[in-house]
């Protein structure tokens, strides 16, 4: 199943490079990674824009990933700024600091701490602070919040949902699953399906073994019938930073999942800028 999988994948990514250069437009493996995934953070679709930013944590040898991840957190939806933020945060970007100290200042609970924990990424004061301050009720060295702080934290503390949803993403270091998030991790938690999720982070932790039978696992990974075991596949891989499997991933930038889809072209994206 999964051979023949292969081969019908392949088959439609043949037909995408023939059209292509029947039309004059020939892209590589690269630039249409980067097409899916510019394509998908300006999306009509919260969620597209969402599951887009959110892959771009893996591309830390580029610095259009950045670049995409800080115009996201101006965007009106504020799951998207929250995305971006926590973004920011695993892509450990000095530059970033300025914008995320600003988005301290966002009107949604979750940006507000997806921001602060991307600058606590990078020991940054003013991450610590908006911590302190929720733990705390107050500021550090005993002084009392001005009215504008005291207004925030009630906003943080009267959304215990989405503090607590934020907790989750967060205390685990990504957003799992191709950027699907707590709402539909709980969902498939709740639905039965917990070999999926225990089998998909397995895969995630393979991520750094050195073993090449875990590459191949991974790559093999791809292929699977469950699309978020694909996006788990697409993830670690980027993070083994190997750039001689690009040859045998590129199919995934035809995925028929979006989250798949948008793994696999920041994977691409990601082991294409290695040297």
């Amino acid at each position: 199943m999964i051979i023949r999988g292969n081969r019908i994948a392949a088959s439609i990514a043949a037909c995408l490079v023939l059209t292509a250069v029947a039309s004059g437009q020939t892209q590589s493996p690269q630039q249409l990674a980067w097409s899916i995934l510019q394509g998908g953070a300006s999306n009509s679709n919260v969620q597209q824009r969402i599951t887009a930013v959110t892959a771009l944590a893996v591309v830390t040898a580029d610095p259009k990933a950045v670049t995409m991840a800080e115009q996201a957190l101006q965007d009106s939806n504020s799951q998207v700024r929250s995305a971006a933020a926590t973004t920011l945060g695993v892509l450990k970007s000095p530059s970033s600091i300025p914008s995320l100290e600003q988005a301290l200042k966002d009107t949604d609970p979750a940006v507000i701490m997806s921001a602060a924990n991307a600058l606590v990424q990078m020991n940054n004061e003013d991450g610590y602070n908006t911590y302190y301050a929720v733990a705390t009720g107050q500021l550090k060295g005993g002084q009392g919040l001005v009215g504008s702080e005291q207004q925030q934290l009630n906003t943080l503390m009267h959304n215990p949902k989405d503090l607590a949803e934020t907790a989750f993403e967060q205390g685990i270091g990504f957003v799992p699953f191709g950027g699907i998030g707590f709402g539909a991790f709980k969902a498939i938690h709740d639905s039965g399906q917990n070999a999926i999720v225990v089998k998909a982070t397995a895969y995630k932790m393979l991520a750094k073994d050195p073993d090449p039978q875990s590459q191949k696992a991974l790559i093999d990974a791809t292929a699977d019938p469950q699309w978020e075991i694909r996006a788990a596949a697409y993830d670690a891989l980027a993070k083994r930073g190997n750039k001689a499997v690009l040859s045998q991933i590129s199919n995934g930038l035809t995925d028929q999942q979006q989250q798949v889809k948008y793994a696999a072209a920041a994977t691409v994206a990601q082991l294409s800028a290695l040297r």
